[in-house]
Parts: C-alpha cells; sequence; structure tokens
C-alpha cells in the first residue's frame, strides 16, 4: 500500500493535517541559505541567495500558497529514512520497498569566496538503488512568501524557467517536464543503478544538465565538508553529536560577512496556537558571540576571526550616544521593520507569520557581558586588533553611563522594562573581561575605573537579587522569579561552582522550573507581556548540564545530557524548544540550541576524564 508521504504533495496541500512535524526535516546549504527537506522529500522552506530573502518554497507556513519542490520515490514503504553522509551536509532520504529502493540526494555547492556572484544551487539527485523505481517530481514555486505571480516556462532538452519581477529560477532536469498549476510536475522510472538530475539556480542561465555535472558538483561538496570538519580537535565523548552540532552551526554562518543567523526559518510557533512566532534569520550579537566560543573549543578559528571583524564594523558605527544593536541583518543593517504576512495560515494554522523582528528596537544590556568574554577567549589564540580594542573600547564607556537602566533583558520580554539580574551579571562579566584583556596584552584602559564598574555590578546582583527568602537570586530585584538563565553563573566564573548561593539556585531552578530534565527559561506569569504558553528552552537543559557539572554533580549531568540527547530529531538537530509531546518547537534548527550542546559535551566530557 502507498504511504500518504509519497507522491507530488497532492495529500499535503491544502489541509493542516498535512503538515509535517518541524523535527521531520534536514537542512542543506551553501553559506549563504539553506533548505528545509522534509522526510518525504520535499522541500518546504527556501529563501534564495540569502537566509532572510523572501520565500521561493514556504510550504511549511502555508501549504496550499507557500510554494514546495518534492521529489520521491513510489515504493510500498512503511517510512522514508534520512540521514546525512558521514562527516558532510549532504542529505540522504532513502525510500524503502519490498521490491525497489529510491534514493534522494540534496545538498547544495558551498561557496567560500566572497568576490563576484555565487552559483546559488540547490542539486537533487533520484537514485534507482534496488530494482525498477518510479518517482515524482513537482515544483511550484511561491515568489516573494506567495505574494508575487510568475510565468512558467517549459523548455525542451533543459527543463523550467520560472521568472517573476523579484528575479528568475531555473530548473534544469534530465527528465521531461509537463506545466501544472503554474509549476512543474513529472513522473519517471529508473532501473537500478541509474539516477536522475534536478540543478535548480536561483537567476542561472537557461542549458542542460551537463553530462558528470552533478558528480562533480557532489566530490567538491562532499570534500568541502569533510576538510571542514577535519579541523576538529574534539575526540571526545558524543564525537558525532558534537561534530553534527558544528557542521549545523557552519550553515547558519553567512560566509561573505561572517555574521551568524539565530535560526534559518521564521514564525515556526513555540506553541501551537499562540502568539509566540518569531523571524529568526538575523544576526543576535548576543548568539553569535557564545558561537565564537564554542566552535573555538572544537578548534574552528576562521568562523571566529570573520565574527570579530563583522564585530569591529559593528561597534565602529555605533556613536557615543547610541547603543550598538543587539541584531543585525546579515550584511550589518539594524533595519528590520517587522511586518505580519496576513495572507498565510501558518504552521498548522498557527498564526501571525511574522517577517522582521520587532526586538531590534530594543535595549538589552546584556550582550556587552557576551561580546567581551568571546573577545577575551578569542585573544588566548589570536591577538586582536588594536582597532577592534578601540571600537569595543568605546561601547563600554556607552555601557557605564547606562547599565543601571531597565531593559527587556536576554529573553526579550515585550512587557515592561526592568532591571533583570543577568544584564548586571553580564556588565560585570564585560568590565571583569575587559580589565583581564588589557592587563593581558598591555593595551591602554581606564583599567581601575573598570575594577570599579565590575565590582558595583557585581554587589547589585549579591546585594539587590538574591532573596533570603526564596533562597534563591531572582529575575530582578523585589520579584520572586526562577530564571535559568542565572544557571550561567559558574559557566563564567562570577560564582564558583559549589558557592552556596549558587547552589541553592541550582536547587530552586531544579525545583521549580525543570521537568523531566527538560529546562523551562522562565515561570509564565504574564510578566513576559504574551499571555501564551510554551515549550521547554532547549538552551537552559544544557546550560543545566553545565551547572551540574561544574557543581560536581556529574553523574547526574550525563543522565539529563543523554537525556536531551533522545528529544534531538533523527539527524541530531534542535529546533528552540521541545513540547509536552516531545515534539519539536520554535525556529528550527537554532544556533543557541546547538553552540549550548557544544559547551556541555566539552565541559562534561572533561570532568568525566578527570574522575
Amino acid at each position: 500500500m502507498e504511504h500518504s508521504y509519497a507522491g507530488a504533495r497532492a495529500g499535503r496541500v491544502g489541509s493542516s493535517r498535512a503538515y509535517l512535524p518541524i523535527e521531520e526535516h534536514g537542512i542543506v546549504g551553501d553559506l549563504r541559505t539553506v533548505a528545509l527537506v522534509g522526510t518525504d522529500g520535499t522541500i518546504d522552506w527556501f529563501c534564495p541567495a540569502r537566509f532572510d530573502a523572501p520565500s521561493l518554497f514556504g510550504a511549511i507556513l502555508d501549504s496550499r500558497r507557500g510554494g514546495y519542490f518534492s521529489l520521491n520515490a513510489r515504493t510500498n514503504y512503511a517510512r522514508p529514512k534520512q540521514r546525512y553522509l558521514h562527516d558532510t551536509n549532504i542529505l540522504l532520504t532513502r525510500f524503502q520497498g519490498k521490491e525497489a529502493v529510491g534514493e534522494v540526494i540534496d545538498f547544495m555547492v558551498p561557496e567560500t569566496h566572497t568576490a563576484g556572484q555565487a552559483r546559488d544551487l540547490l542539486v537533487r539527485q533520484a537514485r534507482a538503488v534496488r530494482g525498477r523505481t518510479r518517482f515524482e517530481v513537482a515544483c511550484h514555486p511561491a515568489f516573494d512568501y506567495g505574494r508575487m505571480s510568475h510565468d512558467t516556462e517549459i523548455i525542451q532538452g533543459v527543463g523550467a524557467v520560472f521568472t517573476s519581477p523579484l528575479g528568475r529560477a531555473v530548473l534544469r532536469a534530465n527528465v521531461g517536464l509537463k506545466a501544472e498549476d503554474n509549476g512543474v510536475a513529472a513522473s519517471f522510472t529508473l532501473e537500478e543503478g541509474e539516477t536522475a538530475d534536478f540543478h535548480l539556480e536561483w537567476n542561472g542561465t537557461v542549458h542542460p544538465v551537463l553530462a558528470g555535472e552533478t558528480r562533480e558538483l557532489f566530490t567538491r561538496t562532499q570534500d568541502f565538508w569533510r576538510n571542514w570538519l577535519a579541523q576538529s580537535r574534539y575526540t571526545g565523548r558524543w564525537r558525532e553529536v558534537v561534530h553534527r552540532s558544528a557542521l549545523a552551526l557552519k550553515l547558519l554562518v553567512y560566509h561573505p560577512t561572517g555574521a551568524l543567523i539565530a535560526a534559518p526559518t521564521t514564525s515556526l510557533p513555540e506553541e501551537l496556537g499562540s502568539t509566540r512566532n518569531w523571524d529568526y534569520r538575523y544576526s543576535w550579537l548576543r548568539d553569535a558571540s557564545f558561537t565564537v566560543y564554542s566552535l573555538m573549543q572544537l578548534g574552528f578559528l576562521e568562523e571566529a576571526a570573520s565574527f570579530m571583524d563583522w564585530l569591529q564594523q559593528r561597534c565602529e558605527l555605533a556613536t557615543a550616544e547610541g547603543d550598538i544593536s543587539i541584531m543585525y541583518t546579515i550584511d550589518g543593517s539594524d533595519h528590520i521593520p517587522e511586518e505580519i504576512l496576513g495572507h498565510l495560515e501558518g504552521y498548522r494554522g498557527t498564526r501571525p507569520v511574522r517577517i522582521g523582528n520587532a526586538a531590534v528596537g530594543q535595549q538589552q544590556l546584556d550582550v556587552y557581558g557576551e561580546i567581551m568574554d568571546s573577545v577575551y577567549i578569542y585573544n588566548r589564540d589570536v591577538p586582536i586588533s588594536y582597532d577592534l580594542w578601540c571600537a569595543l573600547s568605546s561601547r563600554l564607556d556607552w555601557l557605564s553611563r547606562h547599565w543601571t537602566e531597565a531593559d527587556e533583558g536576554i529573553w526579550e520580554i515585550r512587557g515592561p522594562r526592568k532591571r533583570f539580574t543577568y544584564s548586571a551579571l553580564m556588565t560585570w562579566l564585560a568590565y571583569d573581561r575587559a580589565r583581564r584583556l588589557a592587563d593581558d596584552r598591555g593595551l591602554p584602559a581606564p583599567i581601575e575605573r573598570w575594577r570599579d564598574l565590575a565590582a558595583q555590578a557585581h554587589r547589585f546582583v549579591q546585594e539587590q537579587c538574591w532573596d533570603p527568602g526564596l533562597n534563591s537570586y531572582v529575575m530582578y530585584p523585589g520579584s520572586q522569579l526562577l530564571d535559568a538563565a542565572l544557571l550561567i553563573m559558574p559557566l563564567v566564573r562570577f560564582a564558583g561552582p559549589t558557592d552556596p548561593r549558587f547552589l541553592a539556585t541550582l536547587e530552586r531552578i531544579s525545583e521549580g522550573l525543570v521537568a523531566d530534565s527538560l529546562v523551562h527559561r522562565y515561570a509564565l506569569t504574564g510578566h513576559d507581556g504574551i499571555a501564551d504558553s510554551e515549550g521547554t528552552f532547549s538552551l537552559c537543559t544544557f546550560w543545566y548540564v553545565e551547572a551540574l557539572t561544574r557543581a560536581g554533580r556529574t553523574h547526574e549531568a550525563r543522565g539529563v545530557f543523554e537525556k536531551m540527547l533522545t528529544y534531538s530529531n533523527h539527524l541530531g538537530l534542535f529546533a528552540e524548544q521541545i513540547g509536552s509531546s516531545g515534539e519539536a518547537l520554535g525556529n528550527f534548527p537554532q544556533a543557541f540550541t546547538h553552540l549550548a550542546l557544544i559547551s556541555a559535551a566539552v565541559g562534561l566530557n572533561q570532568a568525566l576524564d578527570r574522575r
């Protein structure tokens, strides 16, 4: 019996029941953008040329209007299988039946040059692995999130060209295509060992798939990923899991500028039916700084160097009166207006669908702590430039005048501003690391002034943010709200791992925010300005692992860590959150979660070795 996954998405169009779960996806990319590939062989999210471009395929946000590109084998299979080829970001989807086995290989060709135009090339190959295998393909683009019409032209011997005012997509194929609802489709049969190739190129030239071209592109892509991963110096426990996270993080770096995005999707909900649907296709300074630390732990220095150059430019463009932005586009703009796409129904009917992010206008004073910590760590291996030091010093001058103000904090609260404990903690970190770096390098700096500012921030946390009755640090002075972000205290050495106050806070968080090893970032009491609920926060679970590890509870930490790994998808990828049934929620995959996984694995592995 044919499974409903098969076919040119006929069973998925027009019905919210047709949406694949978020976790039923892998990603491929070219260091400029990514495509989400479902286990049914359908690409249902793809923004050509750059992460934050208007989508060409967006069926994950609207199965009828969003556009898709499906390629699958029509076999009597129970469930398709999907995996990455070893040490690469090349994705294989297998459709296994009794009489025939078909596979689809998906990849994008990494382009690491910064001059000239990248190819923006997505490659799909159908393979008959065993027996005579029938495949179906359907390509239905929807330009500009489905807002823009297009023309479709079939070109014999080449494939099809889809043209809109926004640009054109050239689909080359070595099977015949037919027009279908302003898209194209085909059904074809391959004998065992035969292949069929499909090359989708944004603004590409019109020519056939060349003989041997797919093999050459495949070899080049495979060699790129394996050579990149060979730089890793990590040989500890959970090596494959750590390396998969590193490969995922690399896919989220926009190579031309070195900017790292938070996630490649927008508006995947943090809870079905809620309004917590945000656009994460931008570079948060906080996330990028943490990522630099995680990749450097594994030995990847090139990405860190690129980020330092990008960071310097952001600091130099800021003014004495104006703060740096908390987030930027991949090319450094802070113009990110938030807009609702009312014509899209949202993932499984969860509206609104947003593009842009209004949080860009928020004040989040913690970013300086994360920035200075990453710079301090980077400087251990590669001395930072004098120009970067001057740019950072000017921003620390700005922080000295504003750190006592209320802000929206790490969790981007859309309610009233507060003086968040985490922001003060990060202020201490900023001046502590800046002072240490200046001492280490003999760089010019007002060291005593920075020492005094660090001390003021430290006292504020200890005297204003500690609640004796609750026996815990709290989210902000006067509240009794727990905050999982405070698990980071021993990680940045604000508190010793066995400090009584931190251990008490760890116990309160374990009791109040942890459920079956999964960690909520805070209790939902309406204080964040949004009434809807959300899942547990994957990042916080890995911070919890690190806190347990630092506290000497290594066996408990290992149990939580390995249990958390079971919540990844079949490819080892994590979304932002995990729902009550273990489902992935929020944008996917999320960089913050994967960088925290790497850090937790490295720290736990070292602790187990010491034991």
